[in-house]
Order: C-alpha cells, then structure tokens, then sequence
C-alpha cells in the first residue's frame, strides 16, 4: 500500500506529519531524510513562510546566510522568511530532520509537483522546476 505521507525526491525523502490539508495553512511539519552526500535545494528564500530544522538523526548542513550550521540531533535552526538558505548532506550516515514551516504555505502540493519534475527520464527542466518553486513563493537566490 502506498504512503500517501511519503514523496520521494530523487534518493531524499518528505514524510508529512502535518500538511496544508490539516492546518488551514496555519503551519506545515514533515521528516526530511537526506541520503549522506547529497544536496538540496538549490540555494533560494521562502518570501512568506518561516522555517525550523530540528536534527533528528545524522548531521544535515544547513546554510543560513552564507553561515554553515551542523544540525546533529536535538539541534536546531531557525531561518526567517526572506534569508537565502540550502541544505545538505557532508556526512557518510543519512540525515533525518523535522522541519517546520509557518505559515504552512509550502506543503504537500509543492513537493508532489517538484517530485513529478525532478523525477524524470534524463536530465530535469530546470526552469519548469523554478517556475514551481516561484508559485509557492521559493526563490531561486
């Protein structure tokens, strides 16, 4: 049976524990797992929406603002709307992180339609995927 939760990105992975759907947008919740030695996403800012990553497993680098922040469990780190910030993986164990978003703006829909143009055939359309991001107000920085 399919996990309606699950989306998968490539090798990563979103689980939603609340999405969009269930919060009347008031705030969006789910289980990062990023494979050891991946990055993602392209380095970009949420125009409307704060973010929170809290490590559960492994050391995820997230970049806020030019500055690198190991997430080891039981870390955490905020990043307010409008702050460029990526996310990866430099370590050799799999990253997992719950990360909170509010207002949950960015949900479910997002990362099904950003799944469906990553996971393709040959080389993704880069500018179909920014065009997704742009609509859910992610900005490619």
């Amino acid at each position: 049976m399919r996990d309606r939760n699950l989306i998968q990105i490539g090798a990563m992975e979103v689980r939603f524990l609340i999405d969009e759907d269930q919060s009347s947008e008031s705030v969006v919740m789910f289980e990062f797992v990023v494979p050891s030695q991946s990055r993602v996403p392209a380095a970009h800012f949420h125009r409307d929406v704060d973010e929170v990553i809290y490590g559960i497993a492994g050391t995820m680098t997230t970049t806020v603002d030019g500055k690198k922040h190991e997430v080891a469990p039981g870390q955490t780190v905020f990043i307010p709307r409008g702050v460029v910030h990526t996310h990866e993986n430099l370590h050799a164990e799999t990253a997992r992180a719950l990360i909170t978003m509010t207002p949950g703006l960015i949900g479910r829909r997002y990362f099904e339609e950003i799944s469906a143009a990553m996971n393709v055939k040959g080389k993704p359309d880069i500018e179909h995927v920014k065009e997704i991001m742009l609509l859910y107000g992610l900005v490619p920085a």
